[in-house]
């Protein structure tokens, strides 16, 4: 059987190609891009199923190529980037990233991490077959087959992990949901860094959601430990 696709953006051949054949010897099949152009073109051709995209790259910006790839597809993306600050990282996820290493990294770590996202991206269906209920809290409804978010009669876009974080809090409507859960489900349960990215995932939710942190309706803080969603009318409520 053929290992899982993956498309490597990358124009450091010094870097791209020992690093497909150490994906090959993983088990995976290793495409390369060298440049933006290339990696839309290889992304329609061979429908991968794992981005690994560089941001640095000789005719653009790996975040528009990213931009792109979300236009067409829900696939995993990873980008690579020497530029490691918390902001990079928050701003490379909100575009639609399923994470983020930084260079150097170890070939171990990244592939690690391609297992990981592979994993969390299948699906999983339920144990009788059957589509996923929506999730109905007050006037919001979560739609998990289809992935849309209505509140009221707007539908509110939102990004992937945006849509992921809102799932997980009303999955648990009216129970605290803890920082670390909340990380190790939607991102990884091997995260490493702070949680700054969920204070601020949190925040573009609630402008969304059109929510205040002072008098929430939706999302409350609860200081030193995570966060509650709002409970099902009658049952309480932030």
């Amino acid at each position: 059987m053929p290992g899982p696709r993956i498309l490597l953006v990358e124009d450091e051949a010094s870097i791209a190609e020992p690093f497909a054949r150490l994906l090959a010897r993983e088990g995976f099949e290793a495409t390369i891009a060298p440049t933006a152009a290339a990696a839309v073109e290889r992304f329609d051709r061979d429908r991968p199923d794992l981005v690994l995209l560089d941001l640095n790259l000789p005719d653009g910006d790996g975040r528009d190529v990213a931009r792109e790839l979300r236009t067409r597809s829900r696939v995993p993306i990873i980008m690579l980037t020497a530029r490691g600050t918390e902001t990079d990282r928050v701003v490379g996820l909100e575009i639609g990233a399923d994470d983020y290493v930084v260079k150097p990294f170890s070939s171990a770590e990244v592939v690690a991490r391609i297992r990981a996202v592979l994993r969390r991206s299948a699906e999983r269906p339920a144990e009788d077959g059957a589509p996923p209920e929506p999730i109905i809290v007050r006037e919001l409804t979560i739609d998990p087959a289809a992935r849309r978010v209505r509140l009221g009669d707007a539908e509110v876009e939102l990004s992937r992990k945006e849509y992921d974080l809102l799932l997980e809090l009303a999955a648990n409507a009216g129970r605290v949901v803890t920082r670390e859960d909340l990380m190790a489900r939607v991102w990884d349960e091997n995260w490493f860094g702070s949680t700054k990215t969920l204070d601020v995932h949190v925040g573009w939710l609630r402008r969304k959601l059109h929510d205040d942190a002072a008098e929430p309706r939706w999302i409350e803080t609860v200081r030193g430990v995570g966060f509650r969603f709002a409970a099902p009318d009658g049952d309480g409520s932030p």
